[in-house]
């Protein structure tokens, strides 16, 4: 499955590229990509386990830049 969502606070290009790469390494992530410019974050994985992975990567979001939140 993938899905694009919008990324609220999202303030810093360096800090997005930390978020798509520990995010590209969540099990049962295919790909991940996180658009700075845009203010987006596109997940490409497992669909069974896919609201656990965007909780994961909430988590690892948060750990890097605490104010972003993925808006779902």
């Amino acid at each position: 499955m993938r899905k694009t969502f919008k990324l609220n606070d999202l303030d810093c290009a360096n800090c997005a590229a930390k978020m798509q790469e520990v995010i590209s390494k969540i099990d049962g992530v295919t790909s991940a990509n996180v658009n700075f410019m845009m203010q987006k974050l596109t997940i490409d994985a497992d669909s069974e386990r896919f609201d656990a992975i965007v909780d994961a990567a909430q988590a690892a979001i948060s750990k890097i830049e605490p104010d972003c939140t993925i808006v779902r």
